[in-house]
């Protein structure tokens, strides 16, 4: 006997009652509701899988750099193409938050340090301002959004996710997503994953800073240590020249410097500090 696609033994005999075809019909539907579980939780392993080798991607370009916009051009061009979408844009905040600056572009990584004024995206604004992710899942129907409404339509914009770059408690820049309508929905998972992205970009920068810092004072000693080097140089011109012109004391004897009275001394180590400072002027100019 064949029923809904189950062959039945003759175990569904006279002996056997319609039970027995019952029990083994809802074995069959345990089966297909854990089957479409296991496949649910395969599609989910293969999501975090995904989103691992992008973390594993971002720390290697991360790892290659020590300037802070190659670094934060690579993180956006690799969320963009993970996502598929239509905006990926990395904002760097300035003093006084009313404006921050573009600083790293998916879709044109030739934009570089533009200004933006947060009045004109208050999703950003929020996101910056209470350091707190902001999601919108339908942005072209948002109330905050309703002066971009048709913009948004033209675009075929369906989500925006803005994530703040916070160090110490501070948001310092955002990472701005923004999805097709047509496109993949963007999921808890995704959301929390950007966070995590969101926090090894505050630290890259603060890597970035610290080599940066590193660089500027390797920099500064150096031109200090040439700086000493042109003082001695300069002063020992000086002393050839101040020997050359006297000569030395008749006789040969010791210049005695011990019959000179004190204000004669006195005056003495005042003419130093002036030729002193007058060496240091001198090796500025050279």
């Amino acid at each position: 006997m064949r029923a809904s696609g189950v062959i039945y033994t003759s175990l569904t005999g006279p002996e056997f009652p319609s039970e027995t075809i019952a029990l083994m019909t809802i074995n069959s539907a345990l089966t297909h509701a854990e089957a479409e579980r296991l496949a649910a939780r395969i599609a989910e392993l293969e999501h975090e899988r995904k989103h691992l080798l992008a973390v594993i991607e971002i720390l290697k370009e991360a790892s290659s750099s020590l300037h802070f916009i190659d670094i934060l051009q690579a993180i956006a061009r690799k969320l963009g193409e993970s996502f598929g979408l239509d905006r990926c844009s990395i904002f760097l905040g300035e003093k006084g938050g009313r404006q921050v600056r573009l600083v790293a572009s998916y879709e044109d990584p030739t934009i570089r340090n533009y200004v933006v004024d947060l009045e004109r995206y208050p999703e950003l604004k929020r996101a910056m301002q209470s350091g707190e992710t902001v999601f919108i899942p339908d942005a072209a129907n948002d109330p905050s959004l309703r002066h971009v409404k048709g913009e948004l339509i033209n675009r075929r914009v369906k989500s925006i996710t803005v994530v703040p770059i916070t160090w110490r408690s501070v948001a310092i820049g955002a990472i701005f997503l923004r999805t097709y309508r047509d496109g993949p929905t963007f999921s808890d998972a995704d959301v929390r994953f950007v966070q995590v992205v969101a926090s090894l970009t505050a630290q890259s920068l603060r890597n970035a800073h610290r080599y940066e810092r590193l660089a500027e004072r390797t920099h500064d000693t150096s031109e200090q240590l040439k700086r000493m080097e042109l003082e001695r140089v300069a002063l020992l011109a000086f002393l050839r020249r101040l020997l050359d012109a006297f000569g030395q004391p008749e006789g040969g004897g010791s210049w005695g410097e011990g019959l000179l009275p004190k204000a004669s001394a006195d005056e003495l180590d005042r003419l130093v500090g002036v030729a002193m400072a007058v060496i240091q002027e001198e090796a500025k100019g050279r």
